[in-house]
């Protein structure tokens, strides 16, 4: 059996979905990140602009992941036997570095405003309407992400959708922020922009380095390996197993274990016996890529 013919068969579904849900991302921050920028300017609220930026980097951040998922979904080739599925990977942990930069220079320019509060003018109404459109725009736009992302098992999209939760979140506070500054209190818009500016870093680093363990082989949750030797040592005239091993590939597992079989039966026998373990595995677990085995002599028990 090929690499290829192991891959979970819902692939091409989850990358279409995958596609479709980042497209409407795609509309939906394109009309953010220009009423935003615009209102933002008019009504003189850098809470307002710090949000456009905010909606721009989820633009830009939608572009990723259509790149990764297009990448993503292609099959094994001579120089990537086990297929790119870290494709997903990479985009999370540019999605992470990129959410990260956004938040320290939105953090950067309110600390700037706050340290000359002079500078800070007040706003006009307009961005208070502005404000709460795309808070409820970001919201339903997160339900419907993660609704999407949950289906098709992508941690990818998942990052994608939290990502527009975290805009949600900031619309609420710049909305809060222009509030107050409509209220006389003209500090609050600057200080909404720096507590937007702390939860989108927050959020990046958060991303980021999940990510970057990911690339290095983290191994699967405890959790999930017990459901794995579980399926394994239930295998018909398997004495046991032990150096079992996992790490991500994308939103899949790869598996390494040895197991153990009677000393006494042949080759063929022994190998007949890896061969139903293996896919016992890959039939149980649907988010299994592949299970590399090695059969080890043992004593009858």
């Amino acid at each position: 059996m090929q690499i290829e013919d192991i891959i979970d068969e819902d692939t091409p579904n989850k990358h279409q979905a995958a596609k479709r849900s980042t497209w409407i991302s795609v509309a939906v921050n394109i009309v953010l990140t220009i009423t935003q920028l615009i209102a933002g300017v008019f009504s003189h609220s850098q809470g307002l602009i710090a949000d456009a930026i905010h909606s721009l980097s989820d633009l830009i951040a939608d572009f990723v992941v259509l790149f990764a998922n297009h990448h993503s979904q292609k099959g094994a080739d001579d120089d990537h036997h086990y297929g790119h599925q870290r494709y997903e990977n990479a985009a999370s942990l540019v999605l992470g570095g990129l959410l990260l930069v956004v938040g320290l220079g939105m953090l950067w320019s309110a600390f700037g405003k706050i340290q000359n509060p002079e500078s800070i003018q007040p706003v006009k109404v307009i961005a208070l309407w502005v404000a709460l459109g795309a808070l409820l725009s970001k919201e339903l736009l997160f339900r419907y992400m993660l609704a999407v992302a949950e289906r098709v098992r992508s941690s990818m999209l998942i990052a994608n959708a939290w990502h527009a939760r975290s805009d949600a979140a900031s619309s609420l506070v710049v909305a809060l922020g222009i509030g107050g500054n409509l209220l006389g209190y003209h500090l609050l818009d600057p200080i909404a922009a720096m507590i937007v500016g702390l939860m989108v870093a927050k959020m990046g680093w958060g991303f980021a380095w999940d990510a970057m363990h990911d690339l290095m082989d983290r191994a699967v949750n405890e959790d999930k390996v017990e459901q794995i030797r579980t399926t394994l040592i239930d295998t018909p005239e398997l004495i046991g197993i032990h150096a079992l091993k996992t790490r991500k590939m994308g939103d899949l597992i790869l598996v390494d274990v040895h197991l153990e079989v009677d000393r006494t039966m042949t080759v063929e026998q022994g190998h007949d016996i890896a061969v139903l373990a293996r896919q016992r595995v890959l039939t149980a677990h649907a988010d299994v890529l592949n299970v590399m085995t090695h059969v080890d002599p043992a004593d009858a028990r």
